[in-house]
């Protein structure tokens, strides 16, 4: 029976080494990899004090305009979501790309699910309902007709923040983040525009769930358009 062990010995080596190499790679990520003040144009305080950091996009003009709390993916605050905020302001918003992760940035999935894993939720939401206030400080901000846009985790995070203060958003858009499928935790946002959009092929936020959550959105009556699109999964919106 001594092969047994060897086998276990050569498995558990294996396991170890696996291990250490995603380590090594979030690690890898953390030092050599961008940083999120390199995408930053903005700062504002925290509820806890903390300076927090900020992408801002602005169309020209004086406005008002309405205004976009746009939030990122698990990535964190990175170069592909600053140029969809830019984006949004030349047709006329005014966008606020809170970050999320304090200064931290991922480019790889091991080094995102740990920022994602290891973030308290409770951080986070401070942090992004700071963003909003701040957001609703700008002077050329019609704070009636401020909505939350997110991808991804930041889909979630959009639903989330708009249940946390649906008066001080007039619209929810949700680009495939996990959902609420029970009508009570929904109640909040019942009279709230709300738009969701998500690939039939996504294996993180399948069809059932949007279906449910479509189906308690409809129960409250919700002004709401959920759109699933064939043929694509999950972060199909790249621009």
């Amino acid at each position: 029976m001594k092969w047994i062990g060897r086998i276990v010995g050569v498995l558990v080596g294996l396991l170890l080494l696996g291990v250490l190499i995603l380590a090594g790679l979030v690690v890898f990520d953390a030092v050599f990899g961008p940083q999120t003040a390199d995408f930053t144009n903005v700062t504002y305080p925290g509820a806890d004090g903390t300076e927090l950091l900020g992408y801002l996009a602005q169309p020209p003009g004086e406005g008002p305009f309405p205004a976009v709390l746009m939030l990122h993916e698990w990535w964190g605050l990175n170069e592909g979501i600053t140029q969809l905020a830019d984006a949004m302001a030349a047709e006329g918003y005014v966008v606020l790309v809170p970050d999320a992760y304090r200064g931290w940035l991922a480019t790889q999935v091991p080094r995102a699910l740990f920022l994602r894993l290891t973030t308290p939720e409770d951080e986070i939401h401070a942090d992004l309902d700071a963003g909003l206030a701040y957001l609703q400080s700008l002077p050329g901000v019609d704070t009636a007709r401020i909505a939350s846009l997110g991808f991804c985790f930041g889909g979630e995070q959009s639903l989330q923040i708009s249940l946390r203060q649906p008066e001080n958003l007039a619209a929810t858009i949700v680009l495939y983040g996990s959902l609420e499928t029970d009508p009570a935790a929904l109640q909040p946002i019942q009279d709230q525009p709300l738009l969701g959009i998500f690939g039939a092929e996504d294996a993180q936020i399948p069809v059932s769930e949007v279906q449910a959550f479509e189906a308690a959105l409809n129960s409250l009556g919700a002004p709401a358009t959920v759109t699933i699109y064939e043929g694509v999964g999950h972060a199909f919106v790249k621009e």
